[in-house]
């Protein structure tokens, strides 16, 4: 079980990369609390960008086997929430990112993935 749901994360960090996602992050919040095994952060420039992202990640996890368990903010593009159940995508437009900062409130969760890219501010 915990290899698919490794897998999964991979799976998603792979699709958002595909789509040119910005700051990519996947913390293993599953080490330090329930509420789900992974948490893939990223960013989209714009709204076109953030939907891009969203939509390649539902239709090649759809295509993998893995359902969508709920998508919140689509409509508005500015956070997008994808639930895969253990593995929970956040696809952040920069102010939202910025403001939010998943990274720090979960800074405990030690970083997993393939790129490990640090999200760096703009000062």
């Amino acid at each position: 079980m915990a290899e698919e749901i490794q897998k999964l994360a991979h799976l998603i960090e792979s699709l958002a990369q595909d789509k040119k996602a910005g700051a990519l992050v996947v913390l293993e919040v599953g080490k330090v609390s329930p509420i789900a095994d992974y948490f893939v952060i990223t960013t989209g420039a714009n709204k076109a960008q953030v939907h891009a992202i969203a939509d390649q990640v539902m239709a090649g996890a759809k295509e993998a086997g893995y359902p969508l368990l709920h998508r919140e903010g689509y409509a508005e593009a500015l956070w997008v929430l994808l639930d895969y159940g253990s593995v929970v995508m956040h696809i952040f437009q920069p102010a939202e990112r910025d403001f939010y900062n998943l990274e720090r409130l979960w800074s405990h969760a030690p970083r997993a993935g393939m790129t490990n890219v640090e999200f760096e501010r703009e000062n």
